[in-house]
C-alpha cells in the first residue's frame, strides 16, 4: 500500500485520521513533536517540530512518501491569538518548509488541513495564517505543479480529551462543575462534525482524482445554534446545569457563516453515514465520567 506521512498524526483530528489510514491498509509513518502511547505501536514515530527546517528535512530522508498530510501548527483560535509570530512560523513558514521537500519527491497529493477561517474576516491571526497557507499552496501548484487538497474543516468534536476539543471541554465542565460559561448570545450556528467521520471524509479524498487541487469544505450535516448544544448538555445531564451567556464577550470567532468572502471555490462533503450530534454528546459525557475517575 502507498506510504503515508502525517505531520500532526497525534493531534485531536491527527488521531481520527491515522487510525482510519491505519483501517484501510496504508504504510503510515507519522511526525509530532508528541508521541501517542496507543498509536506508537501502530506507526513509524519520528519527532519533529515543523517550525524547524532541519526535523522536516531529515523525516522526509527516512523514506519516499507518495501522500503527504500537513495537520500540524496550532489550531486553536485563542492559542493564535496570543502568540501570533509562533502561530505564523508553525502554520505558515513550517507548511513551506513541508511543501519543500513535497517538491523533492515529487509526491502525489499535499493534503492540507485548513479551516471554515481562511473563508472569514473572523479568526484573527488563525485565520490569517490558514489563508495565507492556502494561498500559498495555490502558488506552489503553478509554480512547480505540486498537486494538493486543501481540507477546510468545521467545527470539529470527539470523546476524547484535547486542548481544543471544545465540545469535550463544554462536556467536561458541565459534568464537573455543573456549568456552562459561554462568550456569545448563544445564538452562533455551527455544523458540527465528529472527528471519526472527518477523519473518515480526510482519507476518501486521496483515493480518487475527483478532489485534486482542490478546496474541500468538510462540515457536519446538522446545523445547531451554540444554545441548542448547551441545551442537549443539560437534559443528557438531567437539566443540572446552569447555562451562562455573555454577548458581550464575543469577537474573533464568527456568529452565522464563516463566508465574509471566498478567496477560493470550494466543494462541501457531508459524512453519510455519521455519528449523530446527540450520541456524540453523550460520549462525550461518559468519556468524562471514565477519565475522571
Amino acid at each position: 500500500m502507498k506510504k503515508v506521512l502525517v505531520f500532526g498524526g497525534f493531534g485531536f483530528l491527527g488521531y481520527y485520521l491515522v487510525k482510519e489510514l491505519l483501517t484501510r491498509g496504508y504504510n503510515i509513518t507519522v511526525a509530532d513533536i508528541m508521541e501517542d502511547a496507543e498509536l506508537c505501536n501502530l506507526v513509524r514515530y519520528i519527532p519533529c517540530d515543523i517550525s524547524n527546517k532541519d526535523e522536516v528535512s531529515k523525516v522526509f530522508k527516512t523514506d519516499t512518501f507518495r501522500i503527504v498530510y500537513n495537520l500540524a501548527g496550532f489550531a486553536n483560535l485563542d492559542t493564535a491569538l496570543k502568540f501570533p509570530i509562533k502561530t505564523i512560523n508553525l502554520n505558515v513558514i513550517g507548511n513551506m518548509y513541508i511543501m519543500e521537500e513535497c517538491i523533492k519527491q515529487d509526491v502525489e497529493k499535499f493534503v492540507y488541513a485548513s479551516s471554515a477561517y481562511a473563508m472569514s474576516n473572523k479568526g484573527s491571526f488563525y485565520g490569517i495564517s490558514k489563508l495565507a497557507s492556502e494561498k500559498i499552496i495555490e502558488e506552489y501548484h503553478k509554480k512547480y505543479n505540486l498537486p494538493f487538497i486543501i481540507l477546510r474543516y468545521g467545527s470539529v468534536y470527539s470523546e476524547r480529551p484535547y486542548n481544543n476539543n471544545y465540545i469535550y471541554n463544554l462536556v467536561k465542565k458541565a459534568v464537573l462543575k455543573k456549568e456552562i460559561k459561554h462568550n456569545g448570545d448563544g445564538n452562533e450556528i455551527r455544523e458540527y462534525i465528529h472527528a471519526a467521520d472527518a477523519g473518515k471524509l480526510s482519507v476518501d479524498v486521496i483515493e480518487s482524482d475527483t478532489f485534486l487541487n482542490l478546496h474541500v469544505i468538510l462540515t457536519g450535516i446538522e446545523r445547531m445554534k451554540r444554545i441548542e448544544v448547551f441545551q442537549m448538555i443539560n437534559e443528557i445531564l438531567n437539566n443540572e446545569v446552569n447555562i451562562n451567556c455573555d454577548a458581550s464577550g464575543y469577537q474573533n470567532h464568527y456568529k452565522f457563516t464563516p463566508y465574509s468572502f471566498e478567496p477560493s471555490v470550494s466543494k462541501k462533503l457531508i459524512a453519510n453515514p455519521h455519528i449523530d450530534m446527540g450520541q456524540g454528546l453523550l460520549e462525550c459525557v461518559r468519556s468524562v465520567h471514565s477519565n475522571e475517575k
